[in-house]
């Protein structure tokens, strides 16, 4: 054993270590997880030091011991210290510290070591011949996996001291072993209905994917949660589906696959609609033709036009497109027309709501119409203005609906006995406006549609408004000392800035309004006297300048203690503009 303040570093196992007469005992590799034994000498020394376990998995308890022996024929060495190195990831198990067994408190832990202290001999030819340190730590879940991390012991005792980085067995922290179980899925499996697969992990974390498959398909993933993943899953097809759960693995856990759980999918059962459509009027003697729409498309079927209990006809098939329709000519009066799907494989049998169609009598043939529309060609925005049209000839009733563009103006007008209409209204932007009038017809005349007529919308140009400026702040000052001003604007305008004054002399800059129509300026009086301070707002578009009333400052030739860095002072006799709140 070397004497002296420190024993040397030895360095890792290698042929110069062999050559030295280092023995060296391997673990049996990850499957067995035996432990793991390293021994040597320095000096007179001999060490053995030992890992429990050195593919541990997450959360086990790896013990580490360390075997102090000295040569015969050499001198007494007393231990006082032994500090044990291991991964940070490995947590210290309190109370595991031990000496030759029997319990030992430490002396100090920090991340990745514990430490003992005290005296301990170590005797050549007489027991104790050897002192043996043991430390226990459990894994952590942050330990990086198949990853050699290392563990060493320092010490120093009676003779000197040693460390010895290359001389503790590497822990590997193995990967999780991980299981996978698909819960059992409902019965009852329907094509393009909702199914809920669960899968159970064991070995995974929260956040962790797991990927869902029918047969070699992969139906969709789901991330753990509480040990368990979640997926809805809608077959589209019906037969069999062999169903499985693969949680896909991590850099800590292994991937695994549960057991394939078989299902067989029926054709559900799907609800339609049908819908009647066609013209609401028709005139005797006349053919109708009312549409009908089944939904979701069927795969065939046939609808049974109906008039209340009647059926109209034969049943129509339905066409690929779900549609099927029938031209009927119907005597005058007024009917409900139905429609009953029949209904096809799996798609459900439904009946329309009822369309009402009135038929009247035949009349004259009808007479063609023009209307016209006029009024002002300009207006201010949100000003009415009146709209009238005319319909020639003049008809025996119908309506006239006003339009701005596309859009309806206010609900349809009655065509009076002159054969006019007339209207009112406003316009919310400014631009061309285009108006028509839409008459509707009536017995013996023809619906027709005016020309536009352009009415030029503008906005009123915006009025001033007044405002009033007020300034605050106090009333005394002493040289040197900075004090604060308000300004106030109101209304608050849109902007705008306010100039300060001390008597006809500017004080800084114009200062921007806030939004709150605030300005503040912070100002030090550097002579002694009386000042006249005011505000000066310069108004804005839609706001009028204002200016406020003087305020009297008497300021006295007091000085002040030196207020320190940034907190104002000025030059000259006005002071200095430090900015506005």
């Amino acid at each position: 054993m070397s004497v002296g303040n420190a024993r040397r570093v030895v360095g890792g196992v290698s042929a110069f270590a062999v050559a030295a007469g280092f023995a060296v005992t391997a673990g049996v590799g990850i499957a067995a997880a035996a432990p793991s034994s390293v021994s040597w000498a320095d000096g007179n020394s001999n060490f053995t030091r030992t890992v429990s376990n050195t593919t541990p998995v997450e959360g086990e308890i790896v013990t580490t011991s360390m075997k102090f022996m000295r040569k015969a024929l050499t001198t007494v060495e007393y231990v006082q210290a032994v500090k044990d190195f291991h991964p940070a990831c490995l947590t210290y198990v309190d109370g595991s510290a031990k000496v030759d067994g029997s319990p030992q408190g430490l002396e100090s832990q920090g991340a990745d070591f514990a430490r003992v202290t005290g005296s301990w001999a170590v005797y050549p030819n007489i027991n104790p011949k050897s002192h043996t340190f043991e430390f226990s730590y459990k894994v952590g879940a942050n330990c990086d996996r198949d990853v050699a991390m290392n563990t060493w012991t320092d010490y120093s005792g009676g003779l000197g001291s040693g460390s010895y980085p290359n001389h503790g067995a590497t822990v590997t922290v193995s990967k999780n072993v991980t299981t996978s179980v698909l819960a059992a899925v409902p019965a009852g499996v329907k094509v393009g209905q909702s199914v809920p697969l669960t899968a159970t992990v064991t070995g995974g974390v929260d956040g962790n994917v797991v990927e869902f498959f029918d047969g070699t398909t992969k139906v969709g993933q789901g991330a753990l949660a509480g040990g368990k993943a979640t997926l809805a899953w809608t077959p589209a097809a019906a037969g069999g589906h062999s169903l499985t759960a693969k949680f896909l693995g991590t850099t800590k856990a292994n991937e695994s696959v549960s057991a394939a759980q078989n299902v067989s999918a029926t054709v559900a059962d799907v609800v339609t609609t049908t819908s009647v459509t066609g013209p609401a009027t028709a005139v005797e003697g006349t053919d109708v033709t009312l549409d009908v729409q089944v939904a979701p498309t069927p795969s065939g079927g046939t609808v049974q036009f109906k008039d209340g209990a009647a059926d109209l006809g034969a049943p129509v098939a339905v066409d690929p497109a779900g549609k099927a329709s029938i031209t009927w000519a119907l005597p005058v009066g007024d009917y409900a027309i139905t429609a009953v799907f029949s209904g096809a494989g799996e798609f459900l049998t439904s009946t329309s709501a009822a369309h009402s169609v009135t038929v009247s009598p035949a009349v004259p043939a009808d007479v063609a119409t023009t209307t016209t529309v006029s009024g002002a060609a300009t207006a201010q925005t949100e000003t009415p203005v009146a709209l009238s049209a005319s319909v020639s000839p003049t008809p025996a009733g119908g309506t006239v609906q006003f339009k701005d563009g596309g859009t309806d103006i206010g609900s349809p007008v009655a065509v009076g006995t002159d054969g006019t209409a007339a209207t009112t209204a406003s316009f919310a932007t400014a631009g061309a406006h285009a108006i028509t009038a839409v008459f509707s017809g009536a017995t013996g005349f023809i619906a027709s549609v005016s020309d536009a007529h352009t009415v030029t919308v503008t906005a009123p140009a915006p009025s001033d408004a007044q405002t009033a400026t007020t300034l605050t702040g106090p009333a005394t000052a002493s040289t040197g000392v900075a004090v604060t001003y308000e300004a106030k604007v109101a209304p608050a305008p849109a902007g705008g800035t306010v100039q300060f004054f001390d008597g006809d002399t500017a004080v800084g800059d114009a200062v921007a309004v806030g939004a709150d129509g605030k300005v503040s300026l912070t100002h030090t009086f550097t002579a002694a006297g009386t000042s006249t301070l005011k505000a000066v707002y310069g108004g804005t578009n839609g706001y009028v300048g204002s200016s406020s009333a003087v305020l009297i400052v008497t300021v006295t030739g007091e000085t002040p203690v030196d207020p320190g860095p940034g907190t104002g002072g000025g030059t000259g006799s006005l002071g200095s503009l430090f900015g506005s709140s």
